[in-house]
């Protein structure tokens, strides 16, 4: 989950790099480093912890027209100065940078490098390593064409070579990796964000390739050596959205811009009144017997939503998380559509899940917020998300993106007629605009409830999903230790939890069962909870703190998650935690 930029041209590549890890730090923040090869030596500066630091230790009096950098998500080592990339060989020929995790480094450490005397504590270091053996007997190409062959698991890869001052080389197997072109430049990064400042075009790499990066070219080879000609596309992203502008965190950014996703939606999914999608995609989905949602996180939250959405069209729909799906695979119905959900669309899981059923020839549908991303491209089809950059690692646009989607799909698959989904989601995205608006009661109400080191969310029938993500959220950026339950799971057993102010926070939208949510409400009432109430006006009482307007109760989800997250936002903010990049965390889940 770690973040790679790299740059080779005629100007100074420093702020160029550093720049492109500022927007790549949602990948990881543990640790941060650059290269710049000034023609007589490779430079390398590195410190733990944010990029901020990093600028701080980097020597201003140097320069580099070749140079790559690294922002990481510790999985082998400790985050510090020492496991932080870039690594570089022995001899100090080679210098390299590493997203992903490589599965067989006991196996090369004892096999090809039992002598090596080892400065780190990373898999990253063992790549460096043998990459420095295998070029003693080998040209470089060759020499990384069998690096390909040996290693197992996922890898990007930035190179440097001491003796090839003007090339810089990128390897790819699994983890994301896209080459940014120029006229007099050429870039390399985790993502389009790390290079829109320098240029919009793009070209993807595919697995076990490997690519020279020159300054006036780029030369793309697959595992054999042979040349591979694929032309570039421009990123669809405007460069403006990735900006904070006024806002002092982006997750308040991108829960404010949730109405405009909303609209963007309908504009895009909607023509004539009518909703809009692929017929390929439509004619794959009509013919499903049974739908199996993977995701893992938000994105599996959204998905049992998506199962309640998508049963109602009368197909059988199951969710299952990526990380449990890809090894203890359950028997799977004959005429199988998977549905992946990624905002990023690069989770590993999700990745390893889709490989594995394309292998097995089932249809897979993508549904993520980056067009051209691993699971979008290696997927039959993809709806996109259209929530814009969403830079937070905890996602909340793209979460209701996903989940207004799904919507978008169920109604199509039911082919209502008399359910005019365009003007419900414009009724919600003017609801959503009240929320928001009131700001200053979430603050209050934060400080009032979220006072103790634990809560509950509590709800019924889809209210329940809502629970689930609003947990998630407080637990995320505050540290709060959250749960979401089923209301009427309390007391088979974690009623046992509740104490004298333990903040239990219910969600009542569904006419059907708010009356039993209550009535949960006050068995935890009884034994001390401070309880807070978040419903639907038609179903309110004068006591309830949070109030909301309704919308149709299938689009509830859409609603109801808007207070959890502001909550989740200020309990954060009150404590003065880093809000957009919590510990331990980060946004792209690109290591199983």
């Amino acid at each position: 989950m770690c973040g790679i930029v790299g740059f080779i041209g005629h100007v100074d590549a420093k702020e160029i790099l550093l720049t492109g890890l500022e927007r790549l730090e949602y990948r990881g923040y543990d640790s941060a480093g650059i290269a710049l090869f000034d023609q007589d030596a490779v430079h390398v500066f590195k410190d733990k912890g944010r990029i901020a630091n990093l600028r701080s230790v980097v020597d201003p009096q140097v320069k580099g027209t070749v140079g790559m950098g690294h922002t990481r998500w510790a999985t082998h080592g400790k985050p510090t100065q020492r496991n932080a990339h870039p690594h570089q060989s022995s001899t100090g020929r080679f210098t390299l940078v590493h997203n992903g995790v490589i599965e067989n480094e006991i196996e090369l450490r004892e096999t090809y490098l039992s002598d090596y005397a080892f400065q780190s504590d990373t898999d990253t270091e063992v790549i460096v390593a043998l990459i420095e053996k295998l070029a003693l007997t080998h040209d470089l190409a060759t020499a990384i064409q069998c690096l390909i062959e040996k290693l197992h698991g996922s890898y990007a890869l930035g190179i440097i070579d001491h003796e090839q001052p003007d090339v810089l080389y990128a390897v790819k197997n699994k983890s994301p990796l896209l080459l940014g072109k120029g006229e007099t430049f050429q870039m390399m990064g985790s993502d389009a964000m790390a290079m829109l400042h320098c240029t919009d075009q793009l070209i993807e790499i595919h697995d076990k390739e490997y690519v020279r990066i020159e300054k006036e070219r780029l030369t793309i080879y697959d595992a054999t050596g042979q040349v591979v000609n694929r032309t570039p596309f421009v990123a669809q992203i405007d460069a403006t959205e990735i900006e904070k502008g006024t806002y002092a965190h982006y997750m308040l950014k991108e829960i404010d811009e949730q109405p405009v996703v909303m609209r963007r939606l309908i504009d895009t999914y909607f023509k004539a009144g009518q909703i809009d999608i692929d017929d390929a995609i439509l004619a794959t989905v009509e013919q499903a017997k049974r739908m199996y949602i993977i995701a893992a996180g938000t994105s599996m939250h959204a998905g049992w939503i998506g199962k309640q959405l998508l049963e109602g069209t009368g197909t059988p729909t199951e969710v299952h998380i990526a990380s449990e799906f890809v090894y203890n695979t359950p028997i799977i119905t004959e005429g199988a559509l998977f549905i992946f959900l990624s905002q990023s669309g690069e989770t590993a899981d999700s990745r390893a899940v889709l490989v594995k059923m394309k292998a097995l020839g089932y249809p897979c549908l993508t549904l993520t917020n980056v067009a051209g991303s691993t699971l979008s491209r290696e997927a039959d089809h993809t709806l996109l998300l259209h929530a814009g950059p969403e830079i937070a690692v905890a996602s909340t646009k793209a979460y209701t993106a996903t989940v207004a989607v799904l919507a978008i799909l169920a109604t199509r698959l039911a082919g209502e007629s008399d359910f005019n989904l365009a003007h419900e989601l414009a009724v919600v995205a003017t609801v959503m605009e009240s929320l928001i608006a009131d700001k200053e009661m979430y603050s209050q109400l934060a400080r009032t409830y979220l006072t103790a080191h634990h809560a509950f969310y509590i709800g019924r029938h889809v209210d329940y999903y809502t629970a689930l993500e609003a947990a998630l959220k407080l637990k995320e950026i505050s540290y709060i230790q959250a749960e979401g339950f089923a209301a009427g799971e309390l007391k088979h057993g974690t009623i046992a939890l509740i104490e004298d102010q333990t903040p239990v926070i219910g969600i009542i939208s569904q006419a059907a069962v708010h009356l039993n949510t209550r009535s949960n409400l006050k068995e935890v009432e009884a034994r001390g909870a401070k309880t807070l109430t978040i419903s639907f006006k038609s179903l309110s009482l004068a006591s309830d703190q949070v109030i909301i307007d309704d919308v149709h109760p299938l689009l509830a989800p859409l609603i109801t998650c808007i207070p959890t997250q502001l909550l989740a936002y200020y309990g954060a903010l009150h404590r003065q935690l880093d809000i957009d990049k919590p510990r331990n965390l980060a946004k792209s889940v690109t290591v199983e």
